[in-house]
């Protein structure tokens, strides 16, 4: 299963990034096109997107893991979904280490692809690359921009 992953350092306190990243309800503001979340719970989310004609698409994840203030992973629930046609899989994990300066922030990203959508994963990757530093931009924006 093709993984993409990133690795930036943030200047911010390691539990200012975890705090940011464990809780879902700060997704719109780092994490690249989402507008809003909705059914937040511990164990799972779901992030809502507009597409450019402006129509709300909803994805669902279950989080796999939350080990504080080190690790977070989750899936994207596809099973029923339009996602379905194109993906069988999807995790992403952030994996983060304090660092002198800041913290140290991994973001990977597994996706396995289903059926003629698999020669489609050079271009998969270089999207998912480009989500990848867009997230960590957005999240170098507002731990920086926190006080205290």
């Amino acid at each position: 299963m093709p993984t993409t992953s990133r690795t930036r350092t943030i200047a911010a306190p390691h539990q200012r990034v975890w705090d940011t990243v464990e809780d879902p309800h700060h997704m719109p503001r780092w994490w690249p096109g989402v507008k809003r979340m909705e059914d937040v719970r511990s164990e799972r989310f779901t992030q809502v997107f507009t597409t450019k004609r402006g129509r709300p698409v909803r994805m669902d994840f279950q989080v796999l893991a939350s080990e504080p203030p080190w690790r977070r992973c989750w899936t994207q629930e596809v099973g029923g979904t339009p996602f379905e046609r194109v993906l069988d899989e999807s995790i992403v994990e952030i994996l983060l280490e304090p660092v002198d300066g800041g913290t140290e922030v991994t973001i990977a990203q597994r996706q396995k692809l289903r059926g003629y959508s698999r020669t489609g994963g050079i271009l998969l990757r270089r999207a998912t690359g480009k989500k990848l530093d867009e997230a960590l931009d957005g999240l170098q924006r507002i731990c920086g921009e926190q006080t205290g």
